[in-house]
C-alpha cells in the first residue's frame, strides 16, 4: 500500500514538472484544431485569402495556417492592420513571406505598432527594407525593444561610424542588438591597433559586418597569427583585410589547408600564373570561395578539393559563373551536384558558347526521339567540338541552326586562320603545250 501510494506521488509529481512551459507572447491564446472548431474552416479560409492577398503563395499558405493555428483566434482586423504595416515598411514580396514564415510572431499588431514609431526614432535615413526585415525578426525572437536597439545604433554612432555603415551592420549582423557598448568597441580597437585606418574599418563592417560577432581573442588573433606563420607580413595581411574583409571569415587552419593545397597544385602555366596573378594570400582565398560555393550546394570538403584539382580553370572564373554553371547543372539538366567528381571539365567549359548549345541540342533530340541511347554528362561535354557536331548535329539538319558555332552550309568550319592553308599547297607552274604533248604521247605508250 505504501508502495503504491508513494508511485502514484511521484507520477503526479513528474506530471507536474514536465509541464511544457508556453509561450509568453501566446499564453492568451486558446489553441483549438481545425476539427474541434466547427467555425474554424471558414475563418481559415478568411486568413489565407488576406493572406494571398499580401503575397503569399497559395501552395504553401495551408501548410503556414496550420503550423501556426493560434491565427485562428485572432482577430482578422488586427491581423490585416499588421500586414498593412509590414508592407509600409517596403520589403519585397518574397522577403515578407520569408520572414513572417520564419518568424511569425512578426504578425503581432502591438509589437509592430511599437516599430512603427521605433524605426523613425532610430533616424536612420538609409534604413533599407532588408535592414528592417533584419530588425523586426532579431527583436521578435529576442523580445528586443526599440529602445534596446537605439542603444545599439548610439554605440556604433558613438565609435565614429556613419550611418550608411550603422545600416549595413544591422542588416548583415543584427545580432549586435545583443551586443554592449564595451563588446563592440573591444573588436574595433583589435582592427585599429592591428594598423587598418578608420576608413578601412567602415570599409570592413560594410562588406562583413559579422566581424562584429567573432571573438578577440579565441578568433581574430589566432586567425592572423595563422597568417603571419605562412610568412605573409603586416602589411600585406592589413592590405588583404581592407580589400577583402570577408578574409576574416575563414576558421582557423582552413587557410592553411589551402594554400598548402595550392602550393602542390599542378596544371599548365599560363592557369598557374593567372590563378597567382594577386598575390598567394589571395589565391587561397579565392580557393576557400570556390569550396565553401561547392560545399553549399552538396559536396563535402573532400569533393570539393578533388574537382579543383582536376579543373584548376575553375578557380580562374568568378564564383558567380561556377555559381550559374551549377544551377543550371541541378535544376535545368536535371544531374546530380556529385556528377562534378566524374566530371569535372563541366565548371571548365564556357557556358554560353558550349553548354547550353550542346544541351540544347540533346534536348531537341530527345524529344523527338532521336537519341539511340541516353547522353551522360560525360557525353555531353568532354567530346570535341567536331566530334560532337559530327555525332549530334550533322546527321540532323534541324539541330544546324540550335548549335550554331560549328554549324554553316552544313560544313564544319576551318579552325586556321584564313590563309594558313596556302603555307602548306606545294607551288604549281603553268603547263606549256609542250608538256601537254609529252604528257599526251607518254599515256598513249601506256595504252599500247
Amino acid at each position: 500500500m505504501g508502495m503504491r501510494v508513494l508511485n502514484r506521488t511521484l507520477l503526479t509529481r513528474f506530471t507536474f514538472t514536465s509541464t511544457p512551459k508556453q509561450n509568453p507572447s501566446l499564453t492568451n491564446l486558446k489553441f483549438q484544431s481545425f476539427s474541434s472548431n466547427p467555425l474554424n474552416p471558414r475563418f481559415s479560409i478568411q486568413i489565407s485569402n488576406l493572406l494571398q492577398r499580401y503575397g503569399f503563395p497559395s501552395s504553401i499558405v495551408h501548410n503556414f495556417i496550420s503550423k501556426n493555428q493560434y491565427l485562428l483566434n485572432s482577430d482578422l482586423h488586427d491581423l490585416d492592420k499588421s500586414l498593412v504595416i509590414l508592407s509600409s515598411f517596403k520589403i519585397d514580396q518574397s522577403s515578407l513571406v520569408s520572414l513572417i514564415c520564419d518568424c511569425p510572431g512578426v504578425l503581432d499588431f502591438e509589437f509592430l505598432k511599437k516599430w512603427e514609431l521605433g524605426f523613425s526614432k532610430l533616424g536612420l535615413l538609409g534604413a533599407s527594407p532588408l535592414m528592417i526585415k533584419s530588425v523586426l525578426e532579431q527583436s521578435k525572437r529576442f523580445q528586443i525593444d526599440p529602445d534596446g536597439v537605439f542603444r545599439s545604433v548610439e554605440a556604433l554612432r558613438g565609435l565614429g561610424f556613419k550611418d550608411g555603415t550603422v545600416c549595413r551592420v544591422l542588416e548583415g549582423f543584427p545580432g549586435v542588438v545583443l551586443m554592449n557598448e564595451k563588446e563592440i568597441d573591444k573588436r574595433i580597437e583589435f582592427l585599429v591597433g592591428f594598423g587598418i585606418p578608420r576608413d578601412g574599418i567602415d570599409r570592413v563592417l560594410c562588406c562583413f559586418p559579422g566581424v562584429l560577432g567573432f571573438g578577440v581573442e579565441d578568433r581574430l588573433k589566432p586567425l592572423l597569427c595563422e597568417f603571419k606563420d605562412f610568412g605573409f607580413g603586416k602589411d600585406v595581411i592589413r592590405r588583404e583585410i581592407v580589400k577583402e574583409p570577408r578574409v576574416l571569415g575563414m576558421e582557423f587552419g582552413e587557410f592553411s589547408w589551402c594554400l598548402e593545397w595550392l602550393r602542390t597544385l599542378k596544371c599548365r602555366e599560363p592557369i598557374k600564373e593567372k590563378i597567382f596573378s594577386n598575390g598567394e594570400f589571395r589565391a587561397g582565398f579565392e580557393v576557400k570561395l570556390r569550396v565553401d560555393c561547392l560545399c553549399k550546394h552538396g559536396l563535402i570538403r573532400r569533393e570539393a578539393f578533388e574537382v579543383l584539382w582536376k579543373e584548376p580553370r575553375s578557380i580562374i572564373y568568378k564564383v558567380e559563373d561556377i555559381e550559374r554553371k551549377i544551377e543550371f547543372l541541378t535544376h535545368e539538366m536535371k544531374f546530380n551536384i556529385r556528377c562534378l567528381v566524374e566530371v569535372p571539365e563541366y565548371l571548365g567549359v564556357n557556358f554560353e558558347k558550349q553548354i547550353v548549345p550542346r544541351f540544347t541540342v540533346i534536348e531537341h533530340l530527345r524529344s523527338k526521339g532521336g537519341l539511340g541511347c541516353e547522353v551522360g554528362l560525360k557525353g555531353l561535354i568532354k567530346p570535341s567540338r567536331l566530334r560532337f557536331y559530327n555525332l549530334y548535329v550533322k546527321p540532323y539538319p534541324d539541330c544546324e541552326t540550335i548549335f550554331g558555332r560549328l554549324s554553316g552550309d552544313g560544313k564544319v568550319r576551318n579552325q586556321h586562320p584564313a590563309g594558313l592553308w596556302k603555307l602548306f599547297k606545294p607551288p604549281s607552274y603553268p603547263e606549256s603545250k609542250d608538256d601537254v604533248k609529252n604528257t599526251k604521247s607518254f599515256m598513249e605508250s601506256l595504252a599500247h
